[in-house]
């Protein structure tokens, strides 16, 4: 990315050398994300993340047909759910799909919600929360079956398992680059060759005139290359995730007692996100453990994601401010995990202490 700070700083559309050079490097991180999808370059809208990406899919994709009928699973991220709720001034019904107590939307509960008039389902493939992996394929041949278009978050996923496009068969599909180690800021949106997405925002045309206004270059240059990593270490990181997951749940089960209960432990799940339930104030023991760096629920409306998906599944009030999310990465020690459960557990043993 360095030299497209100042070196190369030229737009890429402009009619000479240097800007022509800056295109076909923007083009090279475009085949580079094509890689990680599974699909073909122009087939890739580059964005700002994964927030544009969604909503970008859910209204460029409402505003080619009749407003109608959507299903939107319950889990998806507020950017999905956001789009979605500002079609319905223009007469669209949004209808929420639930998923089952172990964080997973059947493919049932989808099916069973169809209408004739039913134009787009959104499904995400990974949740960030509790870590559940959805059928978004099952989902996806049903849909289509039926003419129905499927879009698919799937920023979680990355870099974390292997993602194909192929395999997945939604329509569209969304990339964010922070996901795997690229820049922030840097995104993608996967649209199948055929369909029509229209703009949802408008100015001078460029991204095959879906998305308007200058590149971010060098995050653009950033998300290629990160996205060619991800492609190439996604099985290799998965099994290794897995297994320092694993460590760190038998060790944090192993020191607090009685045992803590692990969200959804029963449905396949991402490889490096645990949601632990604690039994106890969530936010007491982040504080007390200092330097491990968890996420917990925010008990102040409105809900946050973490309290939302935690609802989802049919955890109460004190169970979910009791939760701690903890993720891992491609540089994640054996250490480091031995050092956060034992990080966890003292700071566990400190509150109970404390109130006796």
């Amino acid at each position: 990315m360095q030299p497209f700070w100042s070196e190369h700083y030229l737009l890429p559309g402009q009619e000479h050398q240097g800007s022509r050079a800056i295109a076909e490097g923007l083009e090279r991180a475009r085949e580079g994300v094509a890689e990680m999808v599974g699909c073909d370059a122009f087939e890739l809208v580059f964005t700002d993340g994964g927030t544009e990406a969604n909503n970008l899919a859910v209204l460029g994709l409402a505003a080619d047909v009749p407003a109608g009928h959507m299903l939107i699973s319950e889990l998806e991220h507020d950017s999905v759910w956001g789009a979605a709720l500002s079609l319905e001034r223009g007469g669209w019904e949004i209808e929420s799909v639930p998923c089952q107590d172990d964080g997973v939307v059947a493919t049932e509960a989808v099916c069973q919600r169809l209408r004739q008039n039913t134009r787009l389902v959104c499904l995400q493939a990974a949740n960030p929360v509790l870590g559940t992996l959805q059928p978004v394929r099952e989902v996806a041949d049903a849909c289509h079956a039926q003419g129905v278009l499927v879009h698919c978050d799937a920023t979680q996923m990355f870099g974390k398992l292997p993602v194909d496009i192929a395999t997945l068969r939604a329509d569209t599909l969304s990339v964010s680059g922070h996901k795997y180690y690229g820049p922030k800021g840097a995104g993608a949106l996967y649209v199948r060759r055929g369909l029509t997405v229209h703009p949802v925002r408008f100015g001078e045309s460029r991204e095959m005139g879906v998305r308007p206004g200058a590149e971010n270059v060098p995050g653009l240059i950033g998300l290629g290359a990160a996205s060619q990593l991800a492609a190439r270490c996604a099985t290799e990181a998965s099994d290794r995730l897995a297994e320092l997951t694993d460590r760190f749940v038998f060790r944090v089960r192993d020191m607090i007692q009685p045992s803590v209960e692990v969200a959804c432990e029963t449905a396949a799940r991402l490889p490096n996100t645990v949601t632990l339930l604690l039994g106890t104030e969530a936010r007491q023991v982040q504080r007390a453990a200092g330097q491990l760096i968890v996420s917990t629920a925010r008990s102040a409306a409105p809900a946050d994601q973490m309290t939302r998906c935690l609802a989802a599944i049919g955890k109460s009030p004190s169970q979910i401010g009791g939760a701690i999310r903890v993720s891992l990465g491609w540089t994640t020690s054996q250490e480091q995990v031995d050092r956060a459960a034992d990080l966890l557990a003292e700071a566990w043993d400190q509150l109970v202490e404390s109130r006796r």
